[in-house]
């Protein structure tokens, strides 16, 4: 027993030692990894918070949009993109404001929305589509040259056709006829023949290309 007592002090002691050179860095790393922690959860709590609020922000503009009231969807879709920026909520209330700006007639209300969107919105395939209805308020104010500055580059994928459509649109404008019809083609060969959702647009364009024809 008491061989065992001896051993157990001598542990007891290299511990003691151990603890005294090394423990003040075993705090700091347990105290670390407990603030990393906490700040964690209070960072996952934070943006919790925040999306929840931004929905609710985006419900009352959805029915201020659908009350038709312009001024009260500009200043809910301000807050939106003020307060939320960081949320798809915000991206989402700023197309849907810049969407009844325009059906209002008021274009800089709406080209606004849409810079916002097209630039600072956290969704890649919603910025595409805020870009291309930027284009669009652009070309109706007749800003040509910076609608087709908005639309280069030509992205990829489900956007194509429509940029190209509307590229055609905007060189056609300039009296650009040949490079209007390159662009209308391009349109043509990036919708889907099996698509049967793209049969307006893809007759649309074909009307385009035949008018340039007589």
């Amino acid at each position: 027993m008491a061989v065992y007592d001896l051993e157990e002090q001598e542990q007891i002691a290299q511990i003691r030692a151990w603890w005294e050179r090394y423990g003040n860095l075993v705090v700091t790393v347990l105290l670390a990894a407990a603030l990393a922690f906490a700040g964690w959860a209070g960072w996952r709590r934070y943006h919790a918070g925040n999306a929840a609020e931004a929905g609710a922000l985006y419900a009352e503009l959805q029915l201020v949009i659908a009350a038709g009231n312009a001024q009260q969807a500009r200043e809910i879709a301000a807050r939106l993109t003020g307060s939320y920026g960081g949320t798809i909520q915000a991206q989402l209330g700023a197309l849907s404001s810049a969407e009844v700006q325009f059906q209002k007639n008021d274009l800089d209300g709406a080209r606004a929305q849409l810079e916002w969107a097209a630039t600072k919105g956290s969704d890649v395939e919603l910025r595409e589509l805020a870009r291309l209805r930027l284009a669009t308020v652009l070309l109706q104010q007749g800003a040509v040259d910076e609608a087709l500055a908005r639309l280069q580059p030509v992205p990829t994928g489900v956007w194509r056709a429509r940029f190209e459509d509307l590229r055609g649109d905007a060189l056609a404008a300039q009296g650009k006829g040949d490079e209007a019809r390159a662009a209308w083609q391009a349109a043509l060969d990036a919708l889907d023949v099996a698509d049967t959702d793209a049969a307006p647009l893809r007759g649309m364009i074909r009307a385009k290309l035949e008018s340039l024809e007589g």
